[in-house]
């Protein structure tokens, strides 16, 4: 399992990558091509009433979650550049620069051929 890490403003959202000796969870939605490598993370957009509360920078807004959004990937590489744009996206959606939003992935051993080119 790899969690993929997106921070910018203050906050953070993290998805997980299964990789393939693992079993990722299974609902509605979840891809079942028996794909080596799953991306599963929630998606979120600002509204204007209802949803949670948060703060990033000097802004308080709401923010509401939808359906987690699980992918399948054959390479682990190809997995990590897509949750790399996955969590720039959900930022850039909340009015952060995507350019801002550092990433991190645990575990830190992930090997030098796999990890995102920069």
């Amino acid at each position: 399992m790899i969690l993929v890490c997106g921070s910018a403003g203050g906050t953070a959202l993290t998805g997980t990558i299964y990789e393939p000796d693992e079993e990722p969870p299974t609902f509605n939605g979840s891809p079942d091509d028996g794909a080596a490598y799953t991306w599963i993370c929630d998606e979120f957009y600002e509204v204007e009433t209802g949803g949670q509360r948060q703060r990033i920078d000097d802004r308080e807004l709401r923010i509401a979650f939808e359906s987690p959004l699980p992918r399948g990937f054959e390479r682990r590489k190809a997995a990590l550049v897509a949750a790399e744009r996955h969590l720039r996206t959900q930022f850039a959606r909340l009015g952060v620069d995507p350019d801002r939003v550092a990433i991190e992935t645990e575990p830190t051993g992930v090997p030098d051929e796999a990890k995102i080119d920069r």
